[in-house]
């Protein structure tokens, strides 16, 4: 048997061998089993100790050194994965560090708070008022403290000594120089020139003349100036007074003082009659006559002018962007004596929440009222805090929706939540066109309808006309995310309001466009914390799950060699196995006696589901008599504990009755949508079931874009401190009797139809007169001019819909037929007659 031969060394190391059997060790320096000739082998013998000397010796603890990339002045095997910009080993811990509960990131202003820590809930109520929330998870919260987040704090009477004082008090370490000198520039700026509604004008008005001298000096402001004088007008600044939101424990308090106020009054005007000589009246007279010379005294000037209305936010972007001088629109509404009352009051029995007075504290702070921003969780009651701003004001209010059933439920609301004459409440859309009797109400109305440029029939204008021509105390603005900056733009064009308000449960846009609701409408006010509110019993404590489908066999073939993204979407839609896995949940949750919202975006899948199932189902072109009819079954008949909708009721359906949620279809990666749909069944259930007492099931087919797209529409929920539990299994299913598609010959019934199916079937739902719908405007063809207008979400332009760019040839006739190729005979033959039609043309031009 011939002697084995050593593999060669390489760099102080055997090389790898080549063998079909598992590797065996290799002796380094034992030689006795060679008895090569080789001279190559020989000479690496030679030089393999000397090389391994090297080794040895550059790993001796005491030569050792670090590799370059590795090395870190702090001696820890985790440095080297942080950039060196982003290092910040060398700030020092306060000593009491451990109770302190919130660290401060001097690159980008971001707040990282510990909820853990003793005094978190005091920094948590300080927070909110500086910093916008990026992110509130069980364990930390993620704040970003921005221009925006730092007026509204102003607005509401903190002072930039009292931000610095709270972020030294709650900071583990010195507050960082530059986050200091960030504070003191903003705040500064803000609050010195405000933007007033008087007698259908618009005035910038600000208590230093020298600040207005300075702003028509821009040529942008001067621009938009009405008058060309150059004076300023002069007058008494109003006075600011305490205010009492209704609703709360404090407006309860101060209505009993005041009838008690009342009673003793009556008492004492009983009493003066039997005071002949006017004593009583004389001490009023004079008491009156030195409060007013007091008020005289103390009384500031305020300095105004007037710009054209049809440029406020030319002015307002300008202001804010390049001048740095945020202009405030406040109302003082108490002093407002032009514009008529209107009566209306919270009924005696409503009491609102605790976060709800917060919120309108921050738009009342200053006894005036501010023009912002609310953000609360769907279910946790936006809608009463928009009536109760309108309570609180007392003046004509309006309220712009994104559709006509929003338009009613809020009408309803109104009627339920106060106690407001029925005939001051109007709604303006497409269906109704009411108008208001008295000098002073409500009217509600579409974003559509007040923003249409086309000509109106003789109703609509007479109503336009009224919107128009009278100022408005109050505006509400409902979902207001989805108003895209050009349309809000020509909403306060028309209409002549004193605030804004504006509420959503998402202030989320798939484009960096939401940013301009700074200036259009104002400062983000109060935004929720939603794992809390859950905590606290106010909304549903969720389960949220994410179900893997996987794709069977022949639909995923399908799937793999599908040209179009319509067509690979509805093949996982209709994948059997998450029609099985829906079909499952539905019956679970039944048995349990839960009330169950199947969505799907997509049309055929749904009613396919549906009436696969013997389930009532809702889409856009389903007729207002049957919806109610559905509705109302759903709601009140134990029969009816599952429907099928499509995305018209993202939005627009208040279903409290609602405890399980199944998507089987979605709008791609809209994290607002995902939000939107857990808010159908966030109200608070009539139920105490220990634990979670609603449940959101996300069906995914598995290995497809659906997962991609699943992951982006999470981000938001997670960020709020919602947790996705996977599931690939569920348990049970196999054993379900008259399971839908369990053999062959189903599944490939149903891939027929899917595959006969046109490519427009796989599109998202159309929802006529919805002009915030997230869809993909139809591709029909229309007659007339090349160039059209559509309405559509600006998440659409970023992405969010299957759009595609695709060239075109303007200049072609589109209708006529492209050359095809010809037959030589038949060329030559054309050939021969353009040469005798010309020579006939040459014989006859010389005759």
């Amino acid at each position: 048997m011939p002697a084995k031969r050593k593999a060669p060394v390489v760099d102080g190391r055997a090389t790898k061998r080549i063998a079909s059997g598992a590797a065996t060790p290799i002796s380094m320096d034992g030689d006795e089993e060679y008895d090569g000739t080789s001279d190559e082998f020989d000479e690496e013998e030679r030089q393999a100790p000397r090389k391994y000397d090297k080794v040895v010796q550059r790993y001796q603890p005491a030569t050792y050194q670090k590799p370059a990339a590795a090395a870190s002045s702090h001696g820890d095997a985790a440095s080297h994965l942080f950039k060196s910009t982003r290092n910040f080993f060398n700030e020092t811990l306060k000593p009491d560090h451990h109770l302190r509960p919130l660290w401060i990131d001097p690159a980008n202003g971001k707040v990282v708070l510990e909820t853990f820590a003793p005094s978190f809930k005091q920094a948590q109520n300080f927070l909110i008022n500086i910093a916008e929330p990026q992110s509130r998870t069980t364990n930390m919260h993620e704040y970003t403290i921005s221009p925006h987040s730092l007026f509204a704090a102003v607005s509401v009477g903190l002072t930039e000594q009292d931000i610095i004082r709270d972020l030294e008090l709650f900071s583990k370490t010195k507050v960082p120089a530059n986050i200091i000198d960030f504070v003191h520039e903003v705040t500064q700026s803000f609050g010195k020139v405000r933007l007033v509604l008087k007698h259908n004008k618009y005035f910038v008005e600000s208590n230093d003349a020298s600040v207005l001298q300075m702003l028509l000096r821009d040529p942008v402001i001067s621009s938009t100036r009405v008058d060309d004088t150059e004076d300023l007008q002069t007058d008494k600044a109003a006075k600011k007074g305490n205010l009492t939101i209704q609703g709360t424990a404090q407006a309860r308090a101060d209505k009993e003082a005041m009838q008690q106020a009342e009673a003793a009054q009556k008492r004492d005007e009983e009493d003066e009659s039997d005071d002949e000589f006017g004593g009583r009246d004389a001490e009023k007279t004079m008491t009156e006559f030195l409060r007013e010379e007091e008020d005289d005294e103390d009384t500031d000037l305020v300095h105004s002018f007037e710009i054209d209305g049809n440029q406020i936010q030319k002015v307002q972007e300008h202001c804010n962007v390049k001048l740095n001088l945020p202009l405030t629109e406040e109302y003082d509404f108490r002093a407002d004596d032009i514009n008529a009352n209107l009566d209306i009051d919270l009924r005696p029995n409503v009491q609102i929440r605790y976060y709800q007075e917060h919120a309108l504290s921050k738009m009342f702070g200053n006894g005036r009222a501010r023009s912002g921003i609310i953000v609360l969780p769907c279910g946790a009651g936006k809608t009463l805090v928009g009536i109760t701003a309108a309570c609180t004001v007392k003046k004509s209010a309006i309220v712009l929706c994104t559709s006509a059933m929003s338009a009613v439920q809020w009408k309803e609301e109104f009627k339920k939540w106060s106690n407001i004459n029925p005939d001051d409440i109007a709604i303006f859309t497409s269906g109704e066109k009411e108008s208001l009797r008295e000098k002073a109400g409500v009217i509600i109305c579409t974003y559509s309808m007040v923003t249409q440029n086309t000509r109106r029939a003789h109703d609509s204008q007479k109503v336009m006309d009224f919107i128009t021509g009278r100022e408005w105390g109050l505006m509400v603005l409902d979902e207001v995310h989805v108003v895209p900056a050009e349309m809000f733009r020509r909403v306060t064009e028309r209409i002549k309001t004193h605030s804004k308000l504006g509420l959503t449960a998402t202030l989320l846009r798939e484009d960096d466009k939401i940013k301009d609701l700074n200036f259009l409408i104002g400062p983000k006010l109060y935004e929720a914390n939603w794992l809390q509110l859950s905590e606290e019993g106010h909304i549903a404590r969720v389960q949220c799950a994410e179900v893997w489908c996987p794709m069977t066999t022949e639909f995923y073939k399908e799937y793999l060699e599908a040209k179009t993204t319509n067509k690979r979407s509805l093949l996982s839609t209709m994948n059997p196995r998450k029609y099985q896995a829906c079909q499952f949940l539905i019956d679970f949750h039944e048995r349990r006696g839960d009330k169950v919202i199947v969505f799907s975006d997509n049309v055929y899948a749904l009613e396919k589901y549906a009436k696969g199932m013997t389930k009532p189902y809702i889409y856009g072109d389903t007729g207002q008599r049957e919806r109610e009819i559905v509705l109302q079954n759903f709601q009140q008949n134990d029969a009816v504990s599952t429907i099928f909708l499509s995305k018209i009721g993202d939005t627009s359906l208040d279903l409290p009755e609602a405890t399980c949620l199944i998507q089987i279809s979605s709008h791609y990666g809209s994290r607002r949508q995902e939000a939107q749909r857990l808010g159908r069944i966030l109200r608070a259930k009539r139920r105490n079931d220990e634990g979670f007492n609603a449940f959101f099931y996300s069906l995914v087919s598995k290995d497809t874009n659906e997962m991609y797209y699943s992951s982006k529409r999470q981000a938001f929920l997670v960020d709020q401190g919602y947790a996705f539990k996977v599931i690939t299994h569920l348990n049970g299913i196999e054993r379900m009797p008259n399971l839908a598609f369990n053999t062959q010959q189903e599944r490939m019934t149903l891939l027929t139809d899917v595959l006969l199916q046109n490519d427009t079937t796989g599109d998202v739902e159309d929802i006529k007169d919805d002009l915030f719908s997230d869809r993909n405007v139809s591709r029909a063809k229309k007659k007339g001019s090349g160039v059209r207008r559509q309405a559509g979400t600006l998440s659409s332009l970023a992405g969010g819909d299957n759009m595609a760019y695709m060239e075109h040839d303007k200049g072609r006739n589109p209708n006529k037929a492209l050359a095809k190729p010809r037959n030589t005979f038949f060329k030559k033959n054309a050939a021969a007659q353009a040469r005798r039609a010309k020579a006939a043309k040459d014989f006859a031009d010389q005759v």
